[in-house]
């Protein structure tokens, strides 16, 4: 759902750390047992039917702290989540929304509703690091899991991960890592970090 496909009376909670689908599950559980009726979740938000009060905002920050979330109400914050969530999505999962002739800086900007310049310098100083360096991580992150399936060849990857060719995605790989992406498949300590640390 786009910003602009949203109605007033909508409702949105903004969640950091919701990552995968199992997160998903989590958070739809948190809200049963918070009591709040939720109308749909989608990654880094949840549309609920009715606004929340203190009291409910209190519990279910409680609920999501103890599950490893947090609930975001600073606008900044929600964006850079967003942007956050979408990369992940869009480079995790194998179903994402981004069409193969857009590039990440147009999608970002089309989903979200901003000029990509800024988003770029807000997500720089929120989180540290550009926007190309989050996508480079989040696609070497998700180059170690297809390696340690042993199911794809080294060029499968680098196509499935939208890299022009296998030796664009070693010289990304190598220089995230340290090594080349045939020792890591080699070696038996796939050391690969959770989605919400990379």
């Amino acid at each position: 759902m786009t910003k602009n496909e949203r109605k007033e009376n909508d409702h949105i909670l903004f969640i950091k750390n919701m990552v995968c689908l199992r997160c998903m599950k989590t958070i739809n559980r948190i809200m049963h047992d918070a009591d709040i009726n939720v109308k749909s979740i989608q990654l880094g938000e949840v549309q609920i039917e009715d606004e929340i009060d203190e009291q409910q905002k209190k519990d279910l920050i409680k609920l999501l702290q103890e599950e490893g979330f947090e609930l975001l109400d600073d606008k900044t914050s929600r964006t850079v989540s967003k942007i956050k969530d979408l990369i992940v999505e869009e480079i995790h999962m194998e179903k994402g929304k981004r069409p193969e002739s857009m590039n990440f800086s147009e999608f970002l900007s089309k989903e979200i509703g901003y000029e990509y310049s800024y988003l770029s310098k807000l997500f720089s100083s929120v989180a540290g690091m550009t926007i190309e360096k989050f996508v480079i991580a989040q696609k070497i992150e998700r180059a170690k899991e297809l390696l340690s399936y042993e199911e794809l060849s080294v060029s499968e990857i680098a196509w499935r991960l939208g890299y022009s060719s296998s030796q664009h995605l070693s010289n990304q790989f190598r220089n995230v890592t340290g090594i080349s992406p045939l020792d890591f498949r080699n070696s038996h300590n796939h050391d690969r970090k959770h989605i919400d640390h990379v």
